[in-house]
């Protein structure tokens, strides 16, 4: 399961969100995104764990908890939605 994680201090490290979820089963993999311009972190990221069982566990006892500071919030990852009008300002801009 790809479960995001927002609200994140600018400071968490991968390592810590990994530290966390840990406590929960096993992590496959830990994602912070970062700011391409800045270098600094944007504050979500997203964590992978192959059962779901134990997700659905971090899920419930880690969203709305404390990490480094801050509440965050943590929910099952939603595939993003196309977004229809950039699809038509690419296709108005390349037919020609």
């Amino acid at each position: 399961m790809n479960i995001f994680v927002a609200k994140l201090n600018y400071g968490t490290t991968e390592a810590d969100l990994r530290s966390a979820f840990e406590n929960y089963g096993v992590v496959d993999s830990v994602k912070i995104i970062i700011d391409r311009e800045t270098g600094r972190s944007k504050g979500f990221g997203f964590v992978e764990m192959s059962d779901d069982s134990e997700a659905n566990n971090a899920i419930s006892n880690l969203n709305d908890s404390q990490l480094d500071g801050n509440n965050i919030v943590v929910k099952e990852s939603q595939p993003r939605e196309q977004d229809n009008r950039n699809r038509n300002n690419n296709y108005n801009r390349n037919r020609y």
